[in-house]
Order: C-alpha cells, then structure tokens, then sequence
C-alpha cells in the first residue's frame, strides 16, 4: 500500500484539529497526552542506562553482530 506524506505544520494541524467536533477533540488530545507521556518516559529511561554505556563494552555489540 502506498504511503503519503504531508508537509503541514503545527499551525495547519491546530486548524485542523480545532474543527473536530467536542468528543473527538477530547479524545485526540487524550492521545497526544498518552503519546508524549511515553515519549517522555523513554527519554528518562535513557538516561538510566548512561552508566552501562562504557568504553570496552562495546565487545558484546560486535559478538552479537558476528554471530
């Protein structure tokens, strides 16, 4: 199935979005919290595993890549 891209920006989605009727605006913006709560929860998590990230330790990324 072909895929399409759009160049819109925010503004244009604001637009968009600000016409949708009551019920589906709430459950848009429900989504979008949802959405930006994870991201949110994945930025945070990275920041967890710096410490793993040594020099040397890289030995088990090439190991796994030869197998």
């Amino acid at each position: 199935m072909p895929q399409l891209t759009f160049d819109v920006g925010v503004e244009e989605i604001k637009a968009l979005a600000f016409q949708l009727p009551p019920t589906e605006l709430i459950a848009l913006a429900e989504a979008i919290q949802a959405r930006a709560e994870t991201f949110g929860m994945m930025q945070l998590a990275e920041t967890a595993f710096e410490e793993w990230n040594e020099d040397g330790e890289d030995i088990y990324d090439r190991q796994a890549q030869a197998r």
